[in-house]
């Protein structure tokens, strides 16, 4: 690429999507480079233009997101320089999704639905867990009240990760209680020697995971989760507080109980599994039992709906899929059923997944998508599923809008999609959980910028005592003044203003490409008869109208150009266009042989399937049969000799 561009490549342009990613990091007062900012600033430059999309290009620090302009038109932008209005109005084309459904259609309605998980019983290890946890928090706490203030920082940190991952799945505590045990036991014994190796990549880890930028995040999930465990046993031996504190015994026996209840209950379905298989089976089959449990209806069949389910931890995942495999035991090709998207998930098997999701039930059996967050973003799973599950909630809304993104977005087929989240009613907690749930979507509805200011809040983790005060303290969150006032500045309109604003400019767009088509006198039929003007200078068959589904556009059976009786070979490459993605056991040859070419269109899709392929003048097929034209003209008309 670099020989390629040179230091300039006239008329070239770069599209670069989730651009955000590409903004500084954004965790101390002057965001730092990263991986991928460093490369965009070497590249972008040597295009002549550049697009850059992305739904949160702000994350409330101006000079993150200047620093992101610069990458754009370092013209027009400087890093570290306020933003001007006028200039940022004349490269931004802002579209919020809720504006676009009012104004011209094409999205669906949200539905955010709470599952309320009642009347259990006290000693349900999410709740028994969770009181232990808390009580062992404060005697943390009490520790850490002398420690110097980064040390209280670690400190905050570790409970908050415990306490994420109980949030998450009891098979996720266990894993991340035992790492903190063995450091604990190491600092109860005077083995500090580790102090000094917790590094920044350690504290990055816990607070966010492997983000896009860490080479980490391709690796396996069991090696994912084993540098998880060694970052806490690091951030546990190197933040002890007073390890001789009086309440040191109370804090080994929490541990130890924790540890015993933990262990017993790790590889048992909790509320949620029991809820979500009551749910499975009114909705997707009913033949799925609850593990160890017999069949209500043995071999059942399974309805077209399709889900997905989200969760942070790999470890979580691996519990869904084991509790959900065993439910759906003795049903109709129950191991086609599920299948699981997450961070080791190589590229090859992405894609067929993607594909296979998207295909219409009736051809595809996979129902269920387990999804860790490397599925939160980029990715198109609306064709046929509506209904997403939040296993569990990230404490930053940012990620809890990309999750919901995955359904509720163009082409979505349904009128309204649905997203579940869980609440546990005798957990006090969860008052939190569901205060973050409601504030999210204030902030998706009234274009705010929480996110970075409910993630820091909840950065040091939720006590049971404040829960009800740090509930309605989310609810009434504001952004910090200056970022606020910033915001405001450089991105902010009011709603009715956006809306006749893109009304105006839908009405202008449209016109002028009825416009452009009257001129050139473009239009289904024309271009369709010069199509088969082509065709028949090729001495094959035209096009060939076929049925189409109800409310669908018109189909037409393409000729096989190289497969004709002295068809030219050339053809291949360009007919691949047409031909469904071929599977990764296939080869080229068997890939040609064997997969047919699709039904043409000539107006766009409905639907978000591979049924069909839109040709349009800029497509492979259409740029080749037309070129003659350019090329040749009706020559074969033309007189080309005389005798006499």
């Amino acid at each position: 690429m670099r020989v390629w561009l040179g230091n300039l490549r006239p008329g070239s342009l770069l599209i670069l999507d989730e651009a955000h990613h590409a903004a500084p990091a954004s965790g101390s007062k002057y965001a730092i480079d990263s991986k991928i900012t460093r490369a965009i600033r070497y590249f972008a430059p040597r295009f002549e233009h550049r697009l850059f999309l992305s739904a949160t290009p702000h994350n409330g620090h101006s000079n993150s997101f200047s620093a992101l302009l610069e990458l754009l038109d370092d013209k027009r932008f400087m890093r570290g320089v306020p933003v001007l209005k006028s200039s940022l109005d004349a490269v931004m084309v802002r579209r919020l999704k809720e504006d676009v459904r009012v104004v011209a259609g094409g999205f669906p309605i949200r539905r955010v639905l709470q599952e309320d998980l009642k009347d259990l019983s006290p000693d349900a290890p999410e709740l028994r867990l969770a009181e232990w946890l808390d009580a062992y928090a404060t005697l943390h706490r009490e520790r850490f009240a002398a420690a110097t203030k980064r040390e209280q920082t670690k400190g905050a940190l570790i409970l908050s990760t415990l306490q994420q991952r109980l949030f998450s799945s009891v098979e996720a505590f266990q894993r991340t209680l035992s790492a903190h045990r063995r450091a604990m036991e190491k600092v109860w014994a005077g083995e500090t020697a580790a102090r000094s190796t917790f590094s920044g990549s350690d504290l990055a880890q816990l607070t966010a995971g492997f983000d896009n930028d860490d080479d980490r995040a391709q690796l396996p999930s069991e090696q994912q989760e084993s540098e998880a465990a060694a970052a806490l046993e690091r951030a546990t031996a190197s933040a002890p507080g007073a390890p001789g504190s009086r309440h040191a015994a109370r804090e080994r026996q929490l541990l130890n109980d924790m540890a015993r209840v933990a262990e017993q209950h790790r590889h048992r379905p909790d509320a949620r599994i029991t809820w979500l298989i009551d749910w499975l089976r009114a909705n997707c089959c009913p033949g799925i039992r609850l593990p160890g449990s017999p069949s209500p209806q043995p071999g059942g069949t399974w309805s077209p709906l399709r889900l997905i389910i989200f969760t942070e931890y790999e470890d979580t995942a691996r519990y869904l899929r084991t509790q959900l495999e065993a439910a759906f035991a003795g049903t109709d090709r129950a191991e086609a059923r599920l299948d699981v998207f997450h961070g080791p998930t190589p590229p090859d098997k992405r894609e067929d997944l993607k594909r296979a999701f998207n295909e219409p039930p009736e051809r595809q059996p996979l129902r269920i998508l387990i999804a860790t967050d490397a599925a939160r973003e980029g990715l198109n799973l609306q064709a046929h599923c509506w209904h997403l599950f939040h296993y569990d909630l990230p404490w930053n809304p940012s990620r809890l809008e990309q999750r919901n993104g995955r359904v509720d977005r163009k082409l979505q087929p349904n009128a309204e999609v649905f997203c579940h989240y869980f609440v546990y009613s005798q957990r006090p907690e969860d008052r939190v959980l569901r205060a973050l749930v409601r504030k999210t979507e204030t902030i998706r509805l009234e274009l705010g910028s929480l996110s970075d200011v409910i993630e820091k809040r909840l950065r040091t983790g939720i006590r049971r005592a404040e829960a009800e005060a740090a509930a309605a303290e989310i609810e009434a969150l504001e952004d910090d003044p200056e970022k606020r006032a910033a915001r405001q500045a450089e991105l902010d309109e009011e709603a009715q203003t956006r809306q006749k604003r893109l009304k105006e400019e839908v009405e202008t767009l449209k016109n002028r490409i009825n416009d452009a088509r009257r001129w050139i006198g473009l239009d289904e039929v024309q271009l369709r008869d010069a199509l088969n003007c082509s065709l028949e200078f090729l001495q094959t068959d035209p096009l060939h109208e076929e049925p189409a589904p109800p409310g669908e556009p018109t189909r037409y059976i393409f000729p096989n150009l190289q497969a004709r009786h002295g068809g030219d070979p050339r053809w291949a490459a360009t007919l691949d266009t047409l031909r469904p993605p071929p599977d990764r056991e296939q080869s080229l040859y068997e890939w040609r042989r064997e997969a047919p070419l699709r039904p043409v269109i000539f107006t766009s899709p409905t639907g978000f399937d591979g049924d069909t392929v839109q040709l349009h003048l800029s497509h492979r097929v259409v740029q080749r049969l037309l070129g003659r034209f350019l090329a040749q003209g009706f020559v074969y008309h033309d007189l080309s000799r005389a005798c006499l």
